[in-house]
């Protein structure tokens, strides 16, 4: 199971294993308290492709394809977060304010529509 959570809200016990997915990590958080058990760089979208997207949500549709282009090629990366999706209840952790458009919510649902099984 593959939940979601922005990096400044409290862990709790019910996140399983807490990966950060964006290429930075998020200002202002210190890793202390952040209860990152892994660091996913290699799943985040392209430092071009976030620049371009600059999270608009009138760029949603076109940045969910083009990351989703970019995905393809890191097969290794999201297979291995589908088997731990697949074994254990894990949450993809990111940093961006709007909790609908993010590149969170589109790895979870790239995994969830084409590593699964």
């Amino acid at each position: 199971m593959i939940k979601l959570k922005r990096a400044y809200e409290a862990r709790s016990e019910s996140d399983g294993l807490r990966i950060l997915v964006d290429h930075l990590w998020p200002r202002g958080l210190k890793k202390e308290h952040a209860g990152i058990a892994e660091w996913e760089k290699e799943v985040s979208p392209s430092t071009e492709l976030r620049q371009w997207f600059q999270h608009d949500p009138a760029k949603w549709e076109e940045f969910r394809k083009r990351y989703f282009k970019e995905l393809q090629g890191r097969a290794q990366a999201v297979s291995r977060l589908a088997e731990k999706a697949r074994r254990e209840t894990i949450t993809f952790v990111y940093g961006a304010r709007d909790e609908r458009h993010n590149n969170a919510v589109a790895l979870k649902e790239y995994i969830e529509k084409h590593a699964s099984g």
